[in-house]
């Protein structure tokens, strides 16, 4: 296969995988956010990264939002939301950061691909893309991409309706959003 045919049979992969969580799952992602007063949020490897984009759209937003980790993020507790990313269903660092999240009051929102896994099961929200991750790269049927890439890029565009989304629930133009963004490039 050339280059050409496999960005396009990616992109489809990714448009798939979309059209089967648009719109309800951003509906699902964006009642929480914005009933929030502090978001924290946290991911692992590229994901993380996905995660890291998501956090810098919702600032973009005027959201009160923060990475886990970084010196200025606040503490979270009761009115506050935890979002963190398992596509695979389990990694120990957001168990952990879910327990104590949850001693503290806040919710927690998990953005996964397998909502069987033990780190979904103890969120209180649920957001499925279902795409192929590392917990299931192997075999014959998966993706083009290699190993949990598709997720990835699912998060990325995923993130990105969901921002347009809340953009138009409270009202902010991209105006507004492009006043958020640093000047200390």
């Amino acid at each position: 296969m050339n280059l050409s045919e496999l960005a396009h049979r990616a992109n489809e992969e990714v448009g798939d995988v979309l059209q089967k969580a648009l719109p309800d799952q951003v509906i699902a992602m964006a009642s929480p956010i914005l009933s929030a007063n502090h978001i924290a949020l946290y991911g692992v490897g590229r994901e993380g990264l996905m995660i890291k984009s998501l956090a810098m759209r919702l600032f973009h937003l005027g959201l009160d939002a923060h990475m886990i980790g970084d010196m200025t993020t606040p503490h979270i507790g009761e009115g506050d939301l935890l979002i963190v990313s398992a596509g695979p269903g389990y990694f120990s660092t957001v168990a952990g950061l879910i327990k104590q999240a949850k001693i503290a009051g806040a919710q927690v929102l998990c953005v996964t691909a397998e909502q069987d896994g033990i780190v979904p099961k103890s969120a209180d929200h649920v957001v499925l893309l279902s795409a192929q991750t590392m917990a299931n790269d192997q075999g014959g049927d998966g993706s083009i991409l290699p190993m949990g890439s598709l997720f990835e890029a699912v998060m990325f565009m995923f993130f990105e309706m969901l921002i347009l989304h809340l953009r138009d629930a409270k009202g902010v133009s991209a105006e507004d959003m492009r006043a958020f963004h640093t000047n200390m490039e």
